[in-house]
């Protein structure tokens, strides 16, 4: 390379550098290379796997760049270097990807990136998953979303898929789930057909499986799965996995597994809070066409209904329908009439006065006990369980409830809602404690306060 040469590729990598992001900058533009400059012309090596994609995505930007640098009346020419040996690169030129590894991604328009509406408790998953669909294997990896049935897992995990199909169709994508994995698995020992098995979810680029705890207590599936695993994960390929609870929790899988689980980003799913869950009903609203007499409707909903997205779009279709069918204005009186059988408007009535009142006389604690710094177990338990009624049995933000709590700051209180929810789904005399607290207040039992049904064996 000449001095010349030398000195104007690498302004304009400096420039191509601040003209992307960073990781768009390594992965396509930092293996480009100089190879020739004449006069007029500016010839530039790509890697051959991504010469195509590189002169669709990037040719403007490279010939402006250029441009800019070496004068306008320089024209780029790009040509696709033969390069020997190596592993083959995950994002690779759509005229070679293998044919047969290719997975039809059926689109559900309603299972999107923009159909998915986010709030403070899901951000963070959401923001990984868009993450791992623009740059598969190159962020997270393995990415494991967990959460309580019905949170959006699963939405995400589509909205992935369809955006690698519409962006990157030269991926290969296999979308699965843990009972499906275990029935195919279990087809091909039967069929003696387990290289096809092995062939369809190991050569793949992008792996997205949901449900992985149904895998749980399936000893020759497990030990299927953590092969499948490794051998998509030193091969530098994507791995998406969802689960209703964090690996720590899965503890009937194998610990090889859950540490696996654990080397990427867990990003968990809670569900979503008053104002995400009237955001949700109005973006469904407006997909399906529907026309409100009034926003108290989807409000009056939203204050209802709060376990998790599924039940609240069910409730919402139960309310159109309803309106539909008896001919009356979709408002919020109706929404009220149609939802009293199901999920009675007592059920979330009590303050967070009357949840520290119930707390304290039944563990035989003062207000001020229960407000104080002391962390003793015979005070932070009671107290860690009034955050979490209160969570759970209140419209009340995390803030809210911390000023309440002695003027605990948000994290505090989703500590003690965490730790708490945990405890209860192992502990059957606090399970009862909470039953009597429930019963004190005349509310329901929080939806959570049950033990995790046991998984089915091979």
């Amino acid at each position: 390379m000449t001095t010349e040469l030398d000195q104007i590729w690498a302004r304009v990598h400096a420039q191509l550098e601040l003209s992307v992001d960073e990781s768009t900058y390594r992965i396509w533009l930092a293996p480009l290379r100089a190879q020739e400059l004449s006069q007029s012309r500016f010839v530039i090596e790509t890697p051959a796997y991504a010469e195509r994609w590189i002169r669709e995505r990037f040719g403007h930007l490279l010939q402006d760049t250029v441009s800019l640098v070496a004068g306008a009346g320089t024209l780029i020419e790009l040509v696709a270097r033969r390069d020997s040996g190596g592993a083959t690169p995950l994002l690779r030129a759509p005229d070679e990807a293998p044919e047969l590894l290719r997975e039809r991604i059926v689109a559900n328009p309603k299972l999107t990136f923009e159909q998915f509406v986010i709030g403070d408790s899901n951000r963070l998953a959401h923001a990984a998953a868009l993450a791992v669909a623009e740059m598969p294997a190159s962020a997270y990896n393995p990415l494991y979303i967990c959460g309580p049935p019905g949170v959006g897992k699963t939405h995400l995990l589509s909205a992935i898929a369809e955006l690698l199909r519409s962006h990157s169709p030269s991926l290969s994508v296999r979308v699965s789930s843990g009972e499906a994995f275990t029935n195919e698995f279990i087809g091909a020992l039967g069929s003696r057909h387990t290289d096809r098995f092995k062939a369809r979810f190991r050569h793949i680029d992008v792996l997205l499986l949901d449900d992985v705890h149904f895998i749980e207590r399936k000893a020759r599936t497990e030990e299927e799965f953590f092969h499948t695993f490794n051998a998509l994960h030193d091969s530098g390929r994507q791995i998406v996995i969802t689960s209703d609870r964090p690996p720590r929790d899965l503890q009937a899988l194998e610990e090889r597994l859950r540490e696996r689980f654990c080397s990427g980003l867990v990003a968990e799913i809670e569900p979503p809070e008053f104002g995400t869950r009237v955001a949700i009903l109005r973006k469904r609203a407006a997909h399906d066409g529907i026309e409100l007499a009034d926003e108290g409707t989807l409000e009056a909903i939203a204050e209802r209904v709060d376990s998790n997205v599924r039940a609240l779009e069910g409730a919402l279709i139960r309310v159109v329908a309803f309106a539909s069918l008896t001919r009356r204005a979709l408002d919020a009186e109706l929404a009220h009439h149609v939802l009293d059988s199901l999920y009675p408007r007592a059920s979330r009535t009590r303050s967070l006065a009357d949840i520290q009142a119930a707390i304290c006389q039944q563990f035989g604690l003062s207000p001020d006990e229960l407000l104080s710094t002391d962390r003793s177990r015979r005070v932070a338990w009671p107290r860690q369980l009034a955050m979490y009624l209160s969570r759970e049995l209140t419209h009340e933000s995390l803030p809210a409830i911390g000023r309440h709590f002695g003027g605990r700051d948000h994290s505090t209180v989703l500590h003690a809602w965490k730790r708490t929810r945990a405890r209860l789904a192992i502990d059957s005399t606090m399970r009862a404690t909470l039953e009597q607290l429930c019963t004190h207040l005349q509310l329901e039992l929080p939806p959570h306060a049950t033990r995790h049904a046991p998984d089915r064996a091979d």
